[in-house]
């Protein structure tokens, strides 16, 4: 299995953001990782497994040309145009290699769609300008040959490090209003999650379109109250939001693809990871 796993060489593109750098440090253990980070900070610029790329003016081919990756792993954040002409020459670098490229996509790429959970042969509709993006992006990887492809969607992400808890921590502190949204439901996961997740998609040669979010749904702000109890004593001020009479749905739940039963996650344990 060691020699198997040992001739991957994997790019992670966004290696230095919250989930980029999660998967980083998940699978740089057991294959030859490489990532790229924008901004310039010691701790990447003093490893050589990072290549600095900046999406806006960088061309992405001069880095696949260094590494030459079997799996690429996209993670990228940054201006929607360029992240688009980013993944056509991925594309083109797909189609002339045998890689395969991994898209880490979103919830939102459903959010036209408020009455239902959506499940991964849903078709896709948005009303947002990053939904937009990101089905722009899936329907470009959708062309490409389907083994060599695996598009992930991904709800809330958590996590001790994530944005949304340092916000909520933030608020906490400075005792400023935490907005809630009362009506909506989702579903929640982990970066830890994720990470474990795409490594045995990795392993297991795994393609096609995948909801790595938890099987169960919460109320935003009911989990919200939950996060803050899990971190503290806290008495916090929330500011709740309204953008619909009715309840909504952001969920993306597996139905065709499911993982085995201890890569799959519920809310209840986010709740204990985030203990302190």
């Amino acid at each position: 299995m060691k020699e198997q796993r040992s001739k991957h060489r994997i790019l992670i593109l966004g290696a230095s953001g919250f989930i980029g750098n999660a998967i980083y440090k998940e699978l740089c253990s057991y294959f030859n990782t490489f990532g790229t980070y924008n901004t310039a900070r010691r701790e990447f610029e003093e490893n050589h497994q990072f290549f600095q790329y900046n999406v806006e003016e960088d061309d992405v081919f001069e880095i696949l040309e260094a590494i030459r990756p079997t799996i690429i792993i996209s993670a990228l954040r940054g201006d929607f145009s360029a992240q688009v002409i980013a993944h056509n020459h991925l594309a083109e670098y797909i189609i002339a290699t045998d890689a395969r490229l991994f898209f880490i996509s979103s919830a939102n790429v459903f959010d036209a769609y408020s009455q239902f959970p959506s499940y991964e042969l849903d078709k896709t509709l948005s009303h947002s300008i990053y939904g937009h993006f990101k089905i722009k992006i899936e329907n470009m990887l959708m062309r490409l040959p389907k083994k060599q492809v695996a598009i992930l969607r991904l709800p809330m992400v958590f996590g001790t490090q994530s944005p949304r808890i340092k916000e909520i921590k933030q608020h906490l502190h400075d005792k400023t209003p935490i907005e809630v949204f009362p009506n909506l439901i989702m579903n929640v996961t982990t970066d830890s999650k994720i990470t474990q997740q795409i490594h045995y998609l990795i392993n297991r040669n795994k393609y096609g379109i995948f909801h790595l979010g938890s099987t169960d749904l919460v109320h935003h702000d009911e989990f919200t109250a939950e996060i803050i109890s899990s971190i503290g004593l806290y008495n916090p001020v929330f500011k709740q939001v309204y953008t619909t009479n009715s309840d909504r749905y952001l969920a993306v739940l597996p139905k065709e693809n499911l993982l085995p039963k201890h890569l799959r996650i519920v809310s209840k344990q986010i709740l204990t990871e985030l203990e302190v």
